[in-house]
This record gives structure tokens, C-alpha cells and sequence, in this order.
């Protein structure tokens, strides 16, 4: 893994000439983004500064219990205002939409663990061999020898719990271990963010996932186990969209599924495409999402399609 340690001293030197820094999270925010964001949010107002966090969609209700945010849609915000802009697990997944209206004179930081991103920035902090975006930050604020505060601390920690599957993915390292241990000394709760990011359901979160789950099919050709979720079956379970992102990770659990598709409806025009698979299936969704012009990591990954989820007689379609 590449060491950031210049690049960390740049970014506290940015974040203490700026007066207004933007943050910038993913589409569809899971827990890393979250946790990302928030917790650097945090530090940089220590810092007496000025932040907003920027997303193309809301703060997930279900993440509240944990912190809670603001989320402003790139259009409510006067983007050229800011001092500097730091894109933090949102490069390929957001921040890409925007980066071309940023004025020559802001400075743009980029922070992300995804592959094959091809935008540039001032400063650069990408790198695929570490878990998170959230240990990268952890990374930042102790290179800096910030105080790592207890709500920042559990954000970090959620955020690393969520991209490992609770610390069961290919992606776990010693390092990250020890950063978790650490996040927990400084009193992170481990049981409430597990409960809240992997096992805290509500009825309606159940109900969907249900229906998601009776309108699987399974591709004997390929292995893939593939499922569609409309606005209809969401308004109807008076669920959410943020109680659609584990879908996908059950489906990937299925002993002869190699990997698990999730289409959901998100808007009148857009259909969101969730990839997930296991380590053991050597299957790369990362290529898959890529050739539908989305990203990710190999064993998860997204893209988005234009149009609408139509159900037929024999299964689902994009038209």
C-alpha cells in the first residue's frame, strides 16, 4: 500500500489556509461515506473552518443513530464559494458529475479506495489496498495528531465495520484491526453500530427484502442471482431506499449464486444496479459494473442504467 504521509501534511495545510471547505459524498451513501465525511467534517470545524458535505442524494434515515448530517444537493450550494474541495469516497461515484464546473484556482483533494479512477486532483490519496475511505481518514487525523474525538471515532469504526462485512472480507489487514481496537479505546461502540448498520431491521425494511427475495431469479448459465425492486414495492412496504442496500449482500450469500444483482427504480429515469459476490467465486463485479460505466471493488460494486423497471410474466426488464 502506498504510504500518504506528504499528502496528509498537504491536506492539513489546505484545510488550515481554507476558510470554506466542501466535502463531497457518494450517491446512494452507504456507512463509509457517512463515516468518512462526518468525521473529517468534524475535525475540520475544530479547525474553526466552514464545511458542507455535498451529496447528489439525502443522509440515510437509518444511519441517524449513529450521526447525522445535513446532505446538500450539489444544486442548493454555490459550489465556486469554497476554498477547496475534498471528494472523499465519492470520486467515480458523484464528485465525477461536478468536477468539470470547479473554477482553476480551487483546490481539489481526492480520497478513495476504489479502482480505475481516471480523475485527477491537487492532492491525490487513492489506493486500493486499504479497506476504507474511513481508514484512510483515521490514517490523516493521526498523522496530523488530531484529537480522534468519541463520535468521530465511532463514525470511523462504522465505516470500516461496513466495507469489511464485519471484518470478514479479503480487504481485513492487521493494520485494520489495530485501528479498530484503537477506535473502540477511544469509545466507539462496536454493538450499536453492528446493530445499526447490519442487524437493526424495522417491518418495513423486512417486508421488502421479502419481496425482493420471491422475485429472484437464478442464471444457471452465468450464476447470478438476480432480483428488481420498483418504487411500487417500496411505496407499498412503506420502506425506504436505504432498506434496499443489503439486499444485494444476502442474495451473495446463496451457496449457488456466484454473484447477486439488485435493480431498484430511483427517480422517474434511473435504475441502480448493486453487484456483490464472494471471495471464494473468484468473480470480479468490478468488471461487470465498469462495462456499464459504473465502479467499485471486486467483490462490490454499482453503475446506473436510464429508464424504468418493467415487471412482465416471466420476470424484469430496463425500458
Amino acid at each position: 500500500m502506498q504510504v500518504f504521509d506528504s499528502e496528509f501534511h498537504t491536506l492539513q495545510y489546505i484545510i488550515l489556509k481554507s476558510k470554506r471547505v466542501l466535502l463531497f459524498a457518494h450517491s446512494r451513501p452507504d456507512p463509509d461515506t457517512v463515516g468518512a465525511n462526518l468525521a473529517l467534517a468534524e475535525y475540520i470545524r475544530s479547525c474553526g473552518k466552514y464545511v458542507d458535505i455535498a451529496c447528489f442524494d439525502a443522509f440515510p434515515d437509518a444511519l441517524k443513530r449513529v450521526g447525522e448530517e445535513t446532505f446538500l444537493h450539489p444544486d442548493q450550494i454555490d459550489i465556486q464559494s469554497y476554498d477547496a474541495v475534498i471528494a472523499c469516497d465519492s470520486v467515480d461515484r458523484g464528485f465525477h458529475k461536478i468536477i468539470d464546473t470547479l473554477p482553476a484556482n480551487q483546490v481539489v483533494v481526492l480520497i478513495d479506495h476504489h479502482p480505475d479512477i481516471s480523475i485527477t486532483g491537487d492532492v491525490m490519496m487513492i489506493d486500493t489496498g486499504y479497506s476504507s475511505s474511513s481508514e484512510l481518514i483515521y490514517l490523516f487525523l493521526s498523522a496530523v495528531e488530531a484529537k480522534i474525538t468519541k463520535s468521530m471515532a465511532t463514525l470511523l469504526l462504522m465505516g470500516i465495520l461496513f466495507d469489511t462485512g464485519g471484518f470478514q472480507h479479503s480487504n481485513v489487514s492487521p493494520q485494520v484491526m489495530q485501528i479498530a481496537s484503537d477506535l473502540m479505546k477511544k469509545g466507539a461502540p462496536l454493538a450499536k453500530i453492528t446493530e445499526t448498520i447490519f442487524t437493526k431491521n424495522n417491518i418495513s425494511a423486512l417486508k421488502l427484502w421479502g419481496r425482493a427475495f420471491e422475485k429472484a431469479r437464478f442464471n444457471n448459465e452465468n450464476g447470478m442471482l438476480v432480483t428488481a425492486i420498483t418504487e411500487k414495492d417500496v411505496a407499498e412496504c412503506q420502506a425506504s431506499v436505504e432498506d434496499i442496500y443489503q439486499v444485494a449482500s444476502i442474495l451473495s450469500t446463496v451457496p449457488d449464486a456466484k454473484f447477486a444483482l439488485v435493480l431498484s427504480q430511483q427517480g422517474e429515469a434511473t435504475v441502480r444496479a448493486s453487484l456483490r459476490s464472494m471471495k471464494h467465486h473468484n468473480v470480479d463485479v468490478s468488471a461487470i459494473a465498469h462495462s456499464f460505466g459504473g465502479g467499485g471493488h471486486k467483490l462490490a460494486s454499482g453503475f446506473e442504467l436510464e429508464g424504468r423497471l418493467v415487471e412482465t410474466d416471466t420476470g424484469f426488464m430496463v425500458a
